[in-house]
């Protein structure tokens, strides 16, 4: 396949050659195996299909390393709208999590990667974390399944808790809580069954406690970490999040949230953490040093009012970071282009004007994501790379009168037309539409789900 005429081609990487020159051209080939074979000025071969990029711009496509697929069904719950993060999670994800079965789980991850493809989104990376002991369905299934169709990378970062929040105590129709070896057993049958270690691997298994020390005894961090590591697969949970969480580690531990997780070998290049947000400059160095990655998450934490993570200074360090969209119930458009935008300005009106370009957000958001992944062959483009890519139409008014077209869909926020979505050179968004996909009866069953969720 060639895709021709593009008016700019972002390239992912960071600093110089974040965006080709425009004298080299704007062609693009994939070749039979998925990869970018040539980038320049090209001529069509023989039996090639030829795609028309004029007054297209070309990004890789989005690596959301962070985000919850089942709160696709829970946007906007009045009970929380206007809660900061603790009083969130008790109103709305914790409430509503006993209620989905295999149906509502499958519809909510349907809508979800839905949502992020047509952002530009190729590779999701969902901490999923509603385990129970005896539930009826596999929940990893349901999520593979749901990827599968739609042609997307996927990682499952598989969450869970032995042991419940202070909330859930006082409510008796919270879930029960899981074993720790019933969580390390299970997640030893989905890397038999779906783990793939690969360099372009469109099946990734993670261990995803959903935080270490509210959901994990602290004598089971260690076996938890050893048990990833003796699996070949990485970890990741959330960390210091808001001010609270700062708090209560220096209270009952007498440690900063990242001195306390590397005090039971929670760091290295093989953990990533999502959020971030109240870090030192002590805590900074360390993830740095070790190779510990973020997940960015700023609409949610916006919208939660937890703060503003500081990724740029984790950046300059050489921390890895990358981008989390995180899930809908804190982020009502939860979508790549909604969350990077949100980025740009956030960091712009906190540390001023230069403190981040829209080729940082860029390099974040998909290069620095397949670092944190692991998944290595993606998240640039370049001679040799899978061809994950997004081909954004700026035909709307609000891109009209760009000079530098190359950051419309960065800078002008908004969701730019997707004229092309590509996994591994396979189209799976064609003229802002997914193949086979009914919009209107996808809009219709989520309306049903929502009249269901609040029976």
């Amino acid at each position: 396949m060639l895709i021709r005429n593009a008016t700019a081609i972002m390239t992912g990487r960071s600093g110089h050659g974040s965006e080709l020159a425009r004298a080299e051209g704007g062609d693009l080939r994939i070749d039979a195996a998925g990869r970018i074979a040539a980038i320049g000025r090209l001529q069509p071969e023989p039996g090639e299909r030829v795609l028309d990029a004029t007054d297209c711009v070309i990004y890789p496509g989005w690596v959301n390393t962070h985000h919850h697929l089942i709160q696709s069904l829970q946007k906007g719950v009045p009970a929380g709208i206007n809660l900061p993060l603790l009083g969130w999670l008790d109103a709305v994800p914790y409430k509503l999590r006993g209620k989905f079965d295999a149906e509502l789980l499958s519809l909510a991850a349907e809508i979800g990667m839905v949502e992020l493809m047509l952002s530009g989104c190729t590779t999701i990376a969902d901490h999923h974390y509603v385990y129970w002991p005896g539930m009826g369905y596999d929940p990893a299934q349901v999520l593979f399944d749901m990827a599968q169709r739609l042609g997307v990378r996927f990682v499952l970062c598989r969450g869970g808790a032995t042991q419940q929040r202070a909330f859930e105590l006082e409510d008796p129709n919270a879930l029960p809580p899981e074993t720790l070896e019933g969580i390390i057993q299970d997640v030893e049958r989905l890397v038999h069954r779906y783990h793939d270690a690969g360099a372009e691997s469109m099946r990734r298994i993670v261990l995803a406690p959903s935080t270490p020390n509210w959901s994990l005894h602290v004598d089971e961090l260690r076996p938890t970490a050893a048990a990833a590591r003796r699996l070949g697969i990485r970890l990741h949970s959330h960390l210091s999040e808001t001010a609270d969480y700062v708090s209560f580690c220096r209270e009952k531990f007498n440690r900063k949230p990242v001195e306390f997780v590397a005090d039971h070998d929670w760091l290295g290049s093989d953990v990533w953490f999502a959020h971030m947000v109240h870090l030192s400059p002590s805590e900074i160095a360390m993830l740095a040093e070790t190779g510990t990655g973020t997940a960015h998450c700023p609409a949610s934490n916006c919208r939660l009012g937890s703060g503003v993570a500081p990724a740029p200074a984790l950046a300059r360090a050489g921390a890895p970071v990358s981008i989390g969209v995180d899930g809908a119930a804190s982020n009502e458009a939860a979508d790549s282009l909604s969350e990077v935008h949100t980025c740009w300005y956030t960091h712009r009106a906190v540390g001023g004007a230069d403190a981040v370009t829209v080729e940082d957000v860029i390099h974040w958001g998909t290069q620095g994501g397949a670092r944190v992944l692991g998944i290595d062959n993606i998240g640039s483009i370049e001679c040799g790379r899978a061809a994950d890519l997004a081909v954004y139409a700026l035909d709307q008014p609000r891109y009209a009168g760009l000079h530098d077209p190359a950051i419309g869909p960065v800078a002008s926020g908004g969701r730019a037309r997707l004229r092309w979505l590509t996994v591994q050179g396979r189209v799976v968004v064609e003229d802002d539409a997914i193949p086979g996909l009914d919009m209107s009866d996808l809009m219709a069953r989520a309306r049903r789900a929502v009249v269901r969720l609040n029976a």
